[in-house]
This record gives structure tokens, C-alpha cells and sequence, in this order.
């Protein structure tokens, strides 16, 4: 029987725009579709350049899934700005609530990883362990909110700038599975980000207003050091989230540790603290043996403290810095190794044993 188009778009409902995580079907980027006996010439509307190569090729691989298709043509057309702008619109007003996140009835969990101090490795252990969610299926995008000291893009390998709809809405970029939303896009490497809490507040909220997200099962977001302005406004902005606190094995270092999960569990506060996780807690030598360079139970003595499970350690090695600067993550450079298997048993953890249950939030899916 010949190939009609309905058939077509009926394969083509289950291809996403890269960019937006939505079908482009659904979306209307469908421009143009013409089936001759077994040949499919079809016209997609580009949203941004950076996702060409990835649309083209989930668009070809749907349309050679069709039974009676041989041969097919793709043309991406770049949209228009007047396309742009009623692609933003179209956007916003399916948005409920100005922070989705915060609605009761929001899919995504948030996680905040938090610190007492900086130096402890929290930025890698943000970008690594949203790597390792991602490789687990789930959809999850990162929020930089170290404002000061911003390293995400850099870390996930990002070097591209947002695609932005209409001049109202921005589409983060991606590495790795994992979307990303930085104040490192809008200043450069050089110019130093003297705020006051005002503008932070308003730079955050922007992060979570401006940029569209959809609906990932995780936004993981990278806090700075202490219990300042930003930790205060994102606890404001989303108080479903759950805090992460990481810490280093010295006791000097779970001290300090220890007050920013104590603020999040403060009255004031209300975020609920679901683990502590201990970053370079040994040295793993070449005849196998484990060096305790920055001695040991810092991690455990802080869970203890908070009333909550160390729920994992991370090995101190070169290469988990090293790919950090080279912008490789280590845990896609190495997922066999040692370090790479710490995080893949946190991201077990959070994803399976640590969700919240629709008592504590209702609305959430479960799985």
C-alpha cells in the first residue's frame, strides 16, 4: 500500500526538537511534506543551528522506520525572527505558573548541592553527577548559581552561547544529556560579577523564568559556598527543592559543612536535607591501596550530625580535575572507572531510594 501522510506524521510525532525536548509535530515545525510512491520529501523549521545535525538525523531515522518508505529528503529551514517570537509566545502561555518548578503538581525534582566553604569539589560533583542522571535516562538540566565563581559551561565542554526566542525566551545549551543556565553565557571570562542581593535575586529568577526547561526529571543547581543571598532567594524560589550538602573528609571541613545543612533545616529555611555526599575521601595508589590523604569520616560525622545517609564517596584523582579544565567530564571519559562508578551509585541513590513520596509531594511522579 502506498505511504500517505499521515503515515509520516505519525512517525514523525515521536522525533523532539533538540532543543526544546517537544515533538515537532506538536510544535508545527512540520513545514512542508510530500510523499511520491516511496519517496518522502519533507521541509522542518530550525529553531536554532546548533541542533541541524542532531534534528536531520532523528528526522531520517523516524522516516526510515516507515514500511514502504526507500528514499527521503530533508531540508531544514532556519525560522524566521517573526517565527521566533510566535514560537515564544506559544511557549509562555502554556506555562501555568511564572517558576514551574515551585507548582505542587511539577514533575522535576531539584536538588541543590550545597557547601560550607568553597574548594571541595562541589562544581564537579554538581556536573559529574548530573552527567550520571543523564546516563540513567532521565532528562535533567543545571542551574550555575555560583555567580561568582561560575565553571558549569566550562565544565560540561559548553562554548556555544543560547539560542534565544524572540528576544524573551532562552533555550539552554546542552552537553552530555544535560542542559545548562549560567550567568558565564551573558559576562566574560575577565569581568568580575560585583552584585548586590537585588540583582542576584532577579538574575536567578531569570534563570528559572526565562530559560525554558520543560519538564526534566531533574534540575540540579550548583550553589555557591555558604549560606548567603543566593542560597536564601533559591530556597524562596523553590521550596519543593532538596539540599545536597558536600563535604571533604577533614574534620575542619564537615564543621563548616555542617551550617549550610543546618540552614536549609532551619525555620527560616524549610529545605529538606536528603544526603551528604563525601568528595576526595582517598587516593587510590598503583599497587591498589587506598591513601586517606585528607584523613577520613568527615562525610559520615556530618550525615550523623544532620540526621541523614552518606550516600556516597568520591576518589580523589588527577583526571577528575583534568576534565573538569578540558571541559570532558570524567564520568564520559572514564565511565568504567573508579570514580565514574562513585557517581553512577549516587545517581542510583537520588533517582531510586532518595525520591520523595507523593505525601511529601504531591503531584510528583514516582517511579
Amino acid at each position: 500500500m502506498p505511504v500517505t501522510d499521515a503515515q509520516v506524521l505519525d512517525a514523525l510525532r515521536s522525533v523532539e526538537d533538540p532543543l526544546i525536548h517537544r515533538s515537532i509535530v506538536d510544535l508545527g515545525l512540520v513545514r512542508r511534506l510530500a510523499v511520491a510512491g516511496t519517496a518522502v520529501d519533507l521541509t522542518v523549521a530550525l529553531v536554532g543551528p546548533e541542533a541541524a545535525e542532531s534534528l536531520r538525523h532523528r528526522v531520517t531515522d523516524a522516516l526510515t522506520r516507515i514500511d514502504g518508505v526507500d528514499t527521503s529528503h530533508v531540508e531544514l529551514a532556519p525560522m524566521t525572527d517573526h517565527e521566533r517570537d510566535q514560537l515564544a509566545q506559544r511557549l509562555e502561555a502554556e506555562r501555568t505558573t511564572p517558576i514551574p518548578f515551585a507548582a505542587p503538581g511539577s514533575p522535576t525534582r531539584v536538588l541543590l548541592v550545597a557547601s560550607g566553604k568553597g574548594g571541595v569539589g562541589k562544581s564537579s560533583i554538581t556536573v559529574n553527577l548530573a552527567i550520571a542522571l543523564a546516563q540513567r535516562g532521565r532528562r535533567v538540566c543545571v542551574v550555575d548559581a555560583d555567580v561568582w565563581g561560575f565553571s558549569v559551561p566550562a565544565m560540561l565542554g559548553i562554548d556555544r552561547a543560547p539560542t534565544v526566542l524572540g528576544n524573551r525566551m532562552v533555550l539552554p545549551p546542552e552537553a552530555h544529556g544535560v542542559a545548562c543556565a549560567s550567568i558565564g553565557f551573558f559576562v566574560r571570562e575577565d569581568q568580575p560579577v560585583v552584585w548586590r542581593g537585588p540583582m542576584l535575586h532577579k538574575a536567578l529568577e531569570q534563570f528559572l523564568t526565562d530559560f525554558w526547561w520543560g519538564e526534566p526529571d531533574f534540575l540540579v543547581v550548583d550553589l555557591p559556598p555558604g549560606t548567603g543571598d543566593i542560597s536564601l532567594s533559591l530556597a524562596s524560589f523553590l521550596p519543593r527543592a532538596e539540599a545536597y550538602v558536600v563535604t571533604t573528609p577533614q574534620p575542619a571541613a564537615q564543621r563548616v559543612a555542617q551550617r549550610a545543612g543546618l540552614m536549609f533545616q532551619s525555620e527560616q529555611i524549610g529545605i529538606s536535607v536528603h544526603g551528604v555526599i563525601e568528595n576526595m575521601s582517598w587516593f587510590t595508589g598503583h599497587d591498589g591501596t587506598r591513601y586517606e590523604l585528607f584523613g577520613a569520616g568527615g562525610g559520615a560525622a556530618l550525615a550523623e550530625r544532620l540526621g541523614v545517609p552518606l550516600i556516597g564517596q568520591v576518589p580523589l584523582v588527577v583526571e577528575l580535575r583534568e576534565g573538569g579544565d578540558a571541559g570532558r567530564p570524567l564520568v564520559v571519559s572514564d565511565p568504567e572507572g573508579e570514580v565514574a562508578r562513585a557517581f553512577a551509585s549516587v545517581a542510583r541513590r537520588i533517582d531510586e531510594e532518595l525520591a520523595p513520596t507523593r505525601r511529601d509531594h504531591p503531584g510528583l511522579r514516582v517511579v
